[in-house]
């Protein structure tokens, strides 16, 4: 069973929540509440999180300031923040949401439709780095454990690296489409980058296993794949 992301929804008003919720439901993926900033940071010591939607306005601590705790967490600095704001707030106010590590700025009220494609996006990118750290689980298992899969069961060499191959062969397929999607669409630059990004750590991780087949030598190590 493939699990779900989780989407981490920050707004001090319920009936904002309850739209989001309304809107991204139909993304079937793990919707958590927060309905301050103090609250966002406190669940985000234990979850991981594929996007943050963030409202700007709130008391106590704004959006700004979250977001800016956010980033200087080792855990959680990479994590997309999609910023929510109400309309007419002026360029400095944007300039504010792009300089505080947002990924990007929507104003409301926003188009459902727009929403949901965004955080679509980073949720699709966020799976297949999931993907990926499985499979370079599974490759450190091979290189250190002499063929020994996850659970003690034993496994010839060989037949691991095929069944590797072949994992990484659907998750390089499903990056593939979605870069291609992103190219299409004219997509915002931090999902392109993010997917480049991804798509780079694919072709270390093949490059890796590749070295690992009879008659090309072995891999003496494997890169991170955080």
């Amino acid at each position: 069973m493939v699990q779900k992301a989780k989407i981490l929804l920050v707004d001090d008003r319920p009936e904002n929540l309850l739209a989001l919720e309304a809107i991204l439901s139909a993304l079937d993926q793990t919707l958590v509440r927060a309905s301050s900033g103090e609250e966002a940071l406190k669940a985000l010591l234990t979850d991981d999180f594929a996007v943050i939607l963030l409202d700007v306005q709130m008391p106590g601590m704004d959006g700004f300031e979250t977001a800016a705790h956010i980033k200087r967490r080792e855990r959680t600095r990479d994590i997309p923040i999609i910023f929510l704001t109400a309309i007419n707030h002026g360029p400095h106010h944007t300039f504010r949401g792009y300089a505080a590590g947002a990924v990007d700025y929507i104003s409301k009220p926003f188009d459902p439709w727009v929403l949901r494609a965004k955080v679509s996006v980073f949720v699709e990118l966020y799976m297949k780095n999931c993907q990926l750290r499985e499979q370079a689980a599974l490759l450190r298992l091979q290189l250190e454990g002499g063929g020994k899969a996850a659970g003690g069961d034993a496994k010839e060499p060989a037949g691991l690296l095929a069944e590797l191959s072949a994992r990484l062969a659907a998750v390089e397929e499903q990056a593939e489409a979605l870069s291609k999607q992103l190219d299409d669409e004219s997509a915002d630059a931090a999902a392109v980058a993010t997917a480049a990004h991804l798509e780079r750590k694919l072709t270390g991780l093949r490059r890796a296993l590749d070295a690992l087949e009879p008659g090309t030598g072995s891999a003496s190590s494997v890169p991170s794949q955080n």
